[in-house]
């Protein structure tokens, strides 16, 4: 007998059921007995020999009779109907299932096997698939769940990939890595979701016709760290940058990468020993000499930001909040100033899914799109490219640097001027490069090391920085620029360098890797827009 006979049964014994299943339209219940024995005499398909009518359950509780109607049923009853419509459809459901039995479950050891070997082949499809089939087949496995949430991020299904790592965390909550993940995951998510529902207007008055702002950018900032120990600078933080507090005041706006989090706890995975340490950690109180020297926006999407994981990067936003210094890093974050009556926008990457990502153009220029939607300038910062003395061209096509993916930083840089740029800054090779001008909106690809102290090697043109000053109006054009020549001596204290070394390998570097659209720059350091370079399309 089905089951659905059985809880028909059972509702007969409840009081008021019996009315309410029979004043219950005929086509809501049908029984897969076919014909009772006297509807024989019954008119109709059944009586002519055809095949009974699939089962169906009730399914509309509107059919029945209210309180209050012709002919209603307790409430009682309509509880108990209700009750039972519930208990035949999952039992219709359980029993749909069991009409196409499912074949035997995949070995889960080879279907791991397979799906690492996918991984390992940037195969996410097969992956997925493989992957699924031993979470599947043994639930429990935080292995294959771990990597599923990998092969899924692959494919930037982002909710799909938080969903295993929550179950991870639910099987073994002290997984490492795990905060990481989940933090990396719920943050793309939360972009993509952002992006779907695209911007967000505000009702405000156009700038003043003659509104202008005046930027003052550099590369990298590190003050000092406490890991390993030994890297702080005897003298206080604000002797690091003491020399070149006014460059960095005379401004409108003041933007830095904070090469490194602010932070007093937190442990990192990044050191395999003392001496071989390139994790960063600058206290807490570093802050205020950086707002004290006129910072205004900072850039927190590095390979550095995370050194000391996601209590620590949560720590610096929290700081940099706390001191009013307004950054962008973190996926879907973009930081918003006003300056002369003009409303900039601020829009970090980085070439890790950690930060708003570089290497995914799609999420990047509709990041982009909304930040100009909602803003009158859009600056964007990115961190990308190879590291150290032979990385100093802008090749083209992407770089790699120990094997990690450091961007195709020319595709990016022009990809995210069509969406919406006014200004693109580079930092992350740790020396200068080129700059070029493309649709009239400059392209500094790296400004160097400026101030970081303790840890980085300075030798040659390492120890080379700048303050690159743009002047931008109302609409975003570019209407002025300059070069401000810096260098670091000693351990890492940044001071102005009178011979301007910066300016010459600028210049050098322009004219090898954009001859074509390089801006032109003079001896004295301005920047100005090559006659043969395209022009503004906005």
């Amino acid at each position: 007998m089905p089951s659905s006979v059985f809880l028909l049964m059972a509702l007969a014994t409840t009081p008021g059921a019996a009315s309410a299943r029979e004043s219950a339209p005929a086509q809501h219940v049908s029984s897969s007995q076919g014909p009772s024995a006297d509807s024989s005499s019954t008119q109709g398909p059944a009586s002519q020999g055809t095949a009974p009518a699939p089962e169906t359950v009730i399914t509309d509780l509107n059919a029945y009779p209210r309180a209050g109607d012709s002919g209603a049923v307790l409430d009682l009853g309509r509880a108990a109907a209700e009750a039972g419509a519930a208990a035949l459809r999952a039992a219709a459901l359980a029993m749909g299932k069991s009409a196409t039995p499912r074949g035997p479950l995949a070995d889960p050891d080879t279907s791991y096997a397979r799906g690492m070997e996918a991984l390992q082949a940037k195969d996410a499809p097969t992956a997925i698939t493989q992957l699924s089939a031993c979470v599947e087949a043994a639930p429990s496995r935080v292995d294959c769940r771990w990597e599923l949430g990998w092969a899924h991020s692959l494919e930037n299904q982002w909710a799909e990939a938080y969903t295993q790592w929550s179950e991870v965390q639910k099987l073994q909550p002290d997984h490492p890595d795990l905060k990481g993940a989940l933090a990396q995951a719920r943050g793309q998510a939360m972009l993509q979701a952002k992006l779907s529902q695209g911007p967000q207007l505000i009702n405000r008055p156009p700038p003043p016709a003659n509104a202008k702002v005046r930027i003052r950018a550099v590369g990298d900032v590190m003050l000092g760290t406490t890991v390993p120990e030994g890297h702080l600078p005897p003298d206080g933080a604000g002797s690091v940058i003491a020399g070149v507090r006014p460059l960095l005041e005379d401004a409108d706006l003041t933007f830095i990468n904070l090469e490194g989090p602010l932070c007093d706890t937190g442990e990192t995975k990044k050191c395999r020993s003392s001496k071989n340490c390139y994790a960063f950690r600058s206290p807490t109180e570093y802050g205020q000499y950086l707002k004290e020297a006129g910072v205004d926006l900072a850039s927190t999407a590095n390979n550095h930001s995370g050194d000391f994981g996601e209590e620590c990067r949560r720590a610096t936003e929290s700081t940099l909040d706390a001191l009013g210094i307004a950054w962008s890093g973190a996926p879907g974050t973009v930081a918003t100033v006003e300056r002369n009556g003009l409303l900039i926008g601020m829009v970090a990457f980085h070439t890790s899914p950690s930060c708003n990502h570089l290497n995914n153009l799609t999420t990047a220029t509709g990041l982009v799109r909304v930040a100009a939607a909602e803003h009158d300038i859009v600056i964007v910062s990115f961190h990308g490219g190879a590291e150290g003395s032979k990385a100093l061209h802008v090749p083209k096509g992407r770089e790699k640097f120990h094997g990690e993916d450091r961007g195709d930083l020319r595709a990016f840089s022009r990809a995210v001027v069509d969406a919406g740029a006014h200004l693109v800054i580079g930092h992350g090779p740790h020396v200068v490069r080129g700059m070029e001008f493309y649709k009239g909106r400059l392209i500094a690809y790296s400004l160097g090391n400026f101030a970081t102290y303790g840890r980085f090697n300075l030798r040659g043109p390492q120890g080379l920085g700048m303050v690159l000053e743009v002047e931008l109006n109302r609409d975003g054009d570019f209407t002025a620029g300059r070069i401000l020549p810096t260098k670091q001596v000693d351990r890492g204290i940044a001071v102005p360098d009178p011979k301007g070394a910066v300016i010459k390998a600028v210049r050098d570097l322009t004219a090898a890797d954009f001859p074509e659209t390089g801006a032109r720059i003079s001896d004295d350091g301005t920047v100005q827009v090559r006659g043969k370079g395209p022009v503004s399309m906005r």
